[in-house]
C-alpha cells in the first residue's frame, strides 16, 4: 500500500483494498489474540469492506473508470453494522456471501479473456487476467473458513477459530499484496477523453479493421507500451466492445494478440537490421522481457535467438 501511495502515487482502489486488508488483519490480531475490548464486534463489520472493495478495484483498474455506482457497494457493509445490532446471526450468512459473489463476480469477468479488460495494457497479455482469477478465487475461499470453523466447533476444537481466521486473513492479505505490485496491473495513464468517444464510422467488420490498420501503418500505435483496448478505440473512434469484436471475428484472435504481432513484426524487423535482442524488444513497444519471449514464440514457433540464427542461416545459403 505505502509502494502504491506514495511511491507510484496511484490513490485508486487498488491501494484502499491493500490497506483495508492490512486494517483487518491488526482488527482480528486485537480481536482473536489479544482480547481488546469492542474490536471483536468491529472484525465482521470491516470483513465485509474487502469483497466490494476487490470487486471496486478490479472494475476501475480492469474494465472501467470510476462511476457513482460504485459507492453501491457500501450496502454490504452497512447491512453488516445493521444486523451486528439487531440480528447478529445473519452475519454467519453475509460475510460468506459477500465473499462468493463478489470472487465469483471477478473470475466470470476476468476468464472472459483481455478484451473484457480494456483498461489494462495490451502488452500485459493474459497475465492481468490470471492475477484477478487469483484474487477472485481467494475470495471464495474466504467461504472456506467459515466451514472450518464451525467443523472445529463441532469436534470441539473451538480453540482453533481465531488461528483458521488468522492464517486465511494473512494468506489473502499476501496474495494481494504480492500479486497488486505486478506491472501487469498498470492501466492506462490518463481518463481524459472517454467521454469524447464517437460513433463508429461503420458497422462493418471489414472497414473497421482496414481503419485500424492503416491507422497502425501510420501512427505506429502498437509501440507504445502503455496501450490499452480503451485509448486504441479513442483513437480509431470506435467504441471499445465493437473494436473488439470485429478483431475478433476478422482475425480469430483478441485486441492483445492483434496488437503484439504488429510489435513481433517491427521486432523481427529491428533484428534483421542488426538490433540486438533487448534493443528490439524495447523499440517494438514490449518493456518485459517474459512478455516478449512469450509473444515471440508463440506468433513465430521459436525465441528470438532461435528464430534470428535461422534468418542469418537462410540469408548465407
Amino acid at each position: 500500500m505505502i509502494r502504491i501511495w506514495f511511491i507510484d502515487r496511484k490513490h485508486g482502489p487498488l491501494g484502499i483494498l491493500l490497506g483495508v486488508c492490512a486494517l483487518q488483519g491488526v482488527i482480528i490480531s486485537l480481536a482473536q489474540h489479544y482480547g481488546v475490548c469492542g474490536f471483536s464486534l468491529l472484525q465482521p463489520v470491516t470483513a465485509t469492506f474487502i469483497a466490494p472493495m476487490a470487486w471496486v478495484a478490479f472494475q476501475t483498474s480492469a474494465v472501467r473508470h470510476r462511476l457513482p455506482v460504485d459507492y453501491l457497494n457500501l450496502l454490504g457493509p452497512l447491512c453488516a453494522a445493521v444486523s451486528l445490532g439487531v440480528a447478529p446471526d445473519f452475519l454467519d450468512v453475509l460475510i460468506p456471501a459477500l465473499s462468493v459473489g463478489y470472487g465469483g463476480a471477478i473470475l466470470w469477468v476476468s476468464l472472459q479473456g483481455p478484451d473484457a479488460m480494456p483498461r489494462m495494457r495490451l502488452e500485459a497479455g493474459d497475465l492481468p487476467g490470471y492475477i484477478w482469477q487469483i484474487i477472485g478465487g481467494a475470495l471464495i475461499a474466504a467461504a472456506l473458513t467459515d466451514v472450518l470453523i464451525v467443523g472445529a466447533q463441532l469436534f470441539g476444537a473451538g480453540y482453533l477459530q481465531p488461528w483458521i481466521i488468522s492464517i486465511y486473513s494473512s494468506v489473502m492479505l499476501l496474495i494481494v499484496g504480492g500479486l497488486s505490485l505486478s506491472t501487469a496491473l498498470e492501466t492506462e495513464n490518463t481518463d481524459a477523453g472517454d467521454d469524447d468517444a464517437q460513433p463508429p464510422v461503420s458497422d462493418q467488420d471489414a472497414e473497421i479493421i482496414a481503419k485500424l490498420d492503416a491507422l497502425m501503418a501510420q501512427q505506429n500505435l502498437y509501440l507504445n507500451p502503455e496501450l490499452t483496448l480503451s485509448l486504441l478505440s479513442r483513437r480509431l473512434l470506435v467504441p471499445a466492445k465493437q473494436l473488439s469484436a470485429a478483431i475478433n471475428r476478422t482475425t480469430g484472435g483478441n485486441v492483445s494478440r492483434y496488437i503484439n504481432a504488429a510489435r513481433i513484426k517491427a521486432a523481427q524487423a529491428k533484428l534483421v537490421s542488426g538490433d540486438n535482442i533487448t534493443n528490439a524488444m524495447l523499440s517494438s513497444g514490449f518493456n518485459t522481457k517474459s512478455n516478449f519471449n512469450r509473444e515471440f514464440l508463440r506468433i513465430t514457433g521459436k525465441n528470438p535467438s532461435e528464430w534470428l540464427a535461422q534468418q542469418k542461416a537462410a540469408d548465407n545459403m
